[in-house]
């Protein structure tokens, strides 16, 4: 439906560059991903840099996502040895248990040391997953640039944490290609990738095909609808019509319909709903975006 979706503008190559010079300054990187799509958020690229290193896993915009996934991923996650947290930093829920964690590692660093040193942090991970917005609860002050559209920080900067400890911010970056498409489609639909980039009607569509298998009910629920239809393309006719994004000529207004069912996936949810039910670590598993609700995930 959709053509092949890569974006890779050439600061993101800098930034690779970035990360991989100043990893032998720091101790620990913290890598922030979308509680929502915890394996499509992770770049792979920041894996294969950063190696051996100590790393604690932030799991950001953990209300949008299902609390019981959340807690299966933290397992999951962990299971290589990493550090993770779920955490909404927004809000702040989570932060404490962060700060807590790095004066643990901190601790066991400086074990048996007669000088103490202070931690030196990494901060890493795909645009728009909330780094400057953890980073601003980190030193308790508005430290960093933050935005609903990916790309918003660029350039290193170091900063002060508000116990002391020393971070290095890095802006976002993504993989140059995309093997896997479905990962994509993810990244696209919680804006990690800049819409205008993208045909919005074509993404809206995917988003509504994708729901239309997952969440049914929920898709119906939202646009007051009766059922889906028999193709996506005729479930947006049927939700313009429910909303009245009708033209002159009774044409669809399918841009803006793509808009409004887009929309609540970048930024908002109301309530939890349910596990897709798909299994942890498939990356082929499908994703439940519930527009206006949450967005629980098995990939």
């Amino acid at each position: 439906m959709t053509e092949n979706i890569n974006w890779y503008p050439g600061h993101m190559k800098k930034t690779r560059e970035l990360i991989k010079e100043n990893l032998k300054l720091v101790d620990l990187v913290v890598e922030v991903l979308d509680a929502r799509i915890p394996v499509s958020s992770r770049n792979p690229v920041i894996g294969d840099i950063i190696g051996s290193k100590s790393r604690l896993t932030v799991l950001n915009k953990a209300d949008l996502a299902d609390p019981g996934q959340n807690i299966v991923w933290e397992k999951k996650l962990a299971q290589n040895g990493d550090f993770v947290i779920s955490a909404n930093c927004n809000s702040g829920e989570g932060i404490k248990k962060i700060l807590k964690q790095l004066e643990l590692i901190q601790d066991k660093k400086n074990e048996g040391r007669e000088r103490k040193k202070t931690l030196r942090i990494m901060i890493a991970g795909i645009p728009n997953v909330g780094k400057s917005s953890l980073i601003n609860r980190l030193t308790g002050k508005k430290s960093a640039k933050t935005g609903d559209k990916p790309g918003v920080t660029r350039g290193k900067q170091w900063l002060t944490l508000s116990n002391g400890m020393m971070l290095l911010d890095t802006p976002g970056i993504l993989w140059p290609k995309f093997e896997d498409q479905e990962v994509a489609l993810n990244l696209a639909f919680c804006g990690s990738i800049k819409d205008e980039i993208m045909d919005v009607s074509e993404l809206g569509l995917a988003l509504i095909e994708r729901l239309s298998i997952v969440h049914p009910d929920l898709l119906c629920a939202r646009y007051k609808l009766e059922k889906t239809e028999e193709t996506p393309l005729l479930t947006m006719e049927a939700i313009a019509g429910s909303r009245g994004f009708i033209m002159a000529g009774k044409r669809i207004d399918h841009e803006r319909t793509a808009k409004t069912v887009l929309l609540p996936v970048y930024h908002i949810a109301l309530s939890p709903i349910p596990s897709s039910g798909s299994g942890v670590g498939s990356a082929g598993s499908g994703v439940a975006v519930a527009l206006g609700f949450a967005v629980a995930t098995g990939i």
